[in-house]
């Protein structure tokens, strides 16, 4: 066999060096690879300013920062108990603490590498301890920047405002719901980046704080567990108070409990007692089936035998003889209610109720809201006695604002309007990119409808039970309920808590604004008529004062009639704090644009007092409280 003339000797020895090389080349470069280590790829991360939170008026409630996280190589460390007496001044720590972190950390053998000291350290005390390292050449030492926030109100609206983990993502409230408008995602290679844009709420900051204030007080009164106050303008939906307390220090929020940190208005649902009432009456008025002259007798209990074989009794607390309906709402009488509420298909009540919005959410700009429950026939836990405890607001779960957005029929002729936190949306130049615009459901009930419930209501704040609340010098209509609260741990309803709330619409004949207030726990007298209506009547004087509106009791002067307006002068600030007493707001807004120092203004007119005093020495992000009437 004759092998081809290809393969000959000379050609097989010079593919066999060539070979040689090759492997001895590959095998050069792994090893070279191998000793000469891993390349550290750097990269520029785009950076993005995440936006504003601030109130309707442009008060900041959250505002972009950077904290610092601070951590060494502990096996790099040669005296660590030098070290931990140079640097526990500047983070106020104990010494003997951080050399028996390091010790351990050392000893073992995933920390000796690397352990964080102390996290989320604020500017002036990174700088310090900055300078610390860098004069005793700590080379251990490094500073992680993150991106930070700062709440400037403190507690002020917290489980409303929410707030921002970390990674600069959004954990709760509006921190989250709206993170793609306060943060957007990195744009792609080559493209332009977008900047956080800033997030204008309804609420009004100053507004927010004196209602608060009422709200603590009726907390510690009444020795609750709980309390939300939520204001709404009636025509807009536009909420202007957002409470609910206990609430939490937004910037020490991961220290707060679960109590703390619920946002209930939205996420916690409840039965809301008698409240409900003023719903089913103008269900069943609505369909013509009684008389506003009509009288139904009370003998304190709504008693009905079923075809089959069942039995419906509901008592009422007291005996009270011949009632209308808008006697009824007064007394909030049970039996009554059921006997108009009676006279309802169910199918029929149960749609009302549903246009109303129960059952469903308001779609509310904040996460984690209940949709409440509402039952119907069909449900396993539908009974004879379902329809009747529903119309007087048992059997039936409902959340704050669910309960604002079904008063919206009430206040606006039987069309609600969508409820909202949010009332404009703007980029870093100021351009508005969203304003708010009121937003009407379908019609629900007829204007003469909810003309005769707010008739009622006002009926039950001048002379039935809700008398409390009654203002005097503007008309005010009001509901109140008392409910048995569910018993968690043995079933059933508890014999000890009680939920009391009130429901308030003024001025009466055309409501601009509406409010609700519950209080859950409440210990002692548990009768909202007691304990909440003296709380809308506060609340809303505040209200009434706050947004200046038109009032019997308001001071009045002859004037001529001619006004003289003099130039507002800008503001200078140098060293010190120069004496802000008798300037106007108007004059005051340029302040608030201010990097160097936080100037907060509680009121509205002029400046009556101000903390610090004129003549103290401007320190960096120091805080400036003016005070205005």
């Amino acid at each position: 066999m004759q092998v081809n003339g290809f393969f000959s000797k000379g050609r097989l020895i010079f593919l066999a060096v060539v070979a040689g090389i090759s492997i001895i080349v590959t095998f050069a470069s792994y090893a070279s690879l191998a000793f000469k280590g891993t390349q550290e790829v750097s990269y520029t991360r785009p950076l993005i300013e995440r936006g504003a939170i601030v109130d309707r008026n442009g008060k900041p409630l959250a505002v972009q920062t950077n904290f610092y996280h601070f951590g060494v190589t502990p096996e790099k460390i040669s005296d660590i108990e030098t070290f931990a007496k140079d640097i526990s001044p500047a983070i106020l720590a104990d010494p003997e603490e951080i050399v028996t972190l390091l010790t351990e950390a050392k000893e073992n053998p995933k920390t000796k590498r690397f352990i964080y000291i102390r996290k989320k350290l604020d500017q002036v005390t990174y700088e310090e301890l900055h300078q610390i390292c860098k004069e005793k050449k700590y080379n251990f030492a490094r500073f992680d920047k993150i991106p930070g926030r700062i709440y400037p109100e403190n507690e002020l609206a917290s489980q409303l405002i929410g707030y921002m983990g970390d990674d600069g993502t959004g954990l709760a409230g509006i921190e989250y719901s709206m993170q793609r408008y306060l943060s957007p995602p990195p744009a792609p290679a080559g493209e332009k980046q977008d900047q956080g844009k800033d997030i204008f709420l309804t609420i009004d900051a100053n507004l927010q704080y004196k209602l608060e204030k009422i709200a603590k007080q009726a907390l510690e009164d009444t020795e609750a567990a709980n309390i939300m106050i939520l204001a709404a303008s009636a025509k807009s939906g536009e909420i202007l108070s957002y409470i609910s307390l206990p609430s939490i220090d937004l910037n020490n929020y991961t220290s707060g409990t679960y109590e703390q940190t619920i946002d209930r208005p939205a996420m916690t649902q409840f039965e809301p007692g008698s409240v409900f009432k003023i719903f089913s009456i103008a269900a069943a008025y609505d369909q013509g089936l009684f008389r506003q002259d009509e009288l139904f007798y009370c003998d304190r209990l709504f008693e009905k035998n079923l075809p089959s074989g069942e039995k419906v009794k509901i008592t009422c607390l007291s005996n009270h003889g011949y009632l209308t309906a808008r006697g009824a709402l007064e007394v909030s009488c049970n039996d009554v209610t059921d006997q108009i509420t009676d006279r309802m298909d169910t199918e029929l009540f149960l749609a009302k109720l549903r246009g109303f919005g129960f059952g469903h959410r308001t779609s509310i700009e904040v996460p984690g809201e209940t949709p409440g429950s509402l039952k119907d026939t069909k449900d396993k836990y539908w009974s004879a006695r379902s329809k009747m405890t529903i119309s007087i607001g048992q059997e039936v779960g409902v959340s704050a604002v669910q309960m604002m957005e079904a008063a919206t029929y009430i206040a606006n002729e039987g069309k609600g309007v969508q409820l909202t936190l949010l009332s404009k949306i703007t980029d870093k130049e100021g351009n508005i990119l969203y304003q708010h615009e009121p937003v009407y459901k379908q019609q629900n009930i007829k204007p003469e409808t909810a003309k005769y419930i707010l008739s009622c209501m006002q009926t039950g704040a001048e002379k039935g039970i809700g008398w409390r609340a009654n203002l005097g010098d503007i008309t005010i209509g009001v509901k109140t309920g008392t409910a048995q609260m569910a018993d968690t741990k043995n079933g059933g309803y508890s014999d000890t808590d009680f939920l009391s709330d009130c429901l308030a619409f003024f001025p009466a004949e055309n409501p601009e604004i509406i409010l609700y207030i519950v209080i859950q726990k409440a210990q002692g007298i548990q009768y909202a008529s007691r304990i909440v209506a003296p709380v809308i009547k506060d609340s809303a004087d505040t209200i009434i004062d706050h947004l200046g509106m038109n009032r019997g009791s308001a001071a009045s002067v002859a004037h001529s009639g001619k006004i003289s307006i003099q130039g507002t002068s800008q503001i200078k600030i140098g060293n010190s704090l120069p004496d802000f007493t008798g300037k106007s707001k108007r004059e005051l807004l340029k302040l608030l644009d201010r990097t160097d120092i936080n100037v907060n203004i509680h009121g509205n007119g002029w400046v009556t007092s101000q903390e610090p005093a004129a003549g103290t020495p401007i320190t960096e992000n120091m805080n400036v409280d003016l005070y205005l009437e």
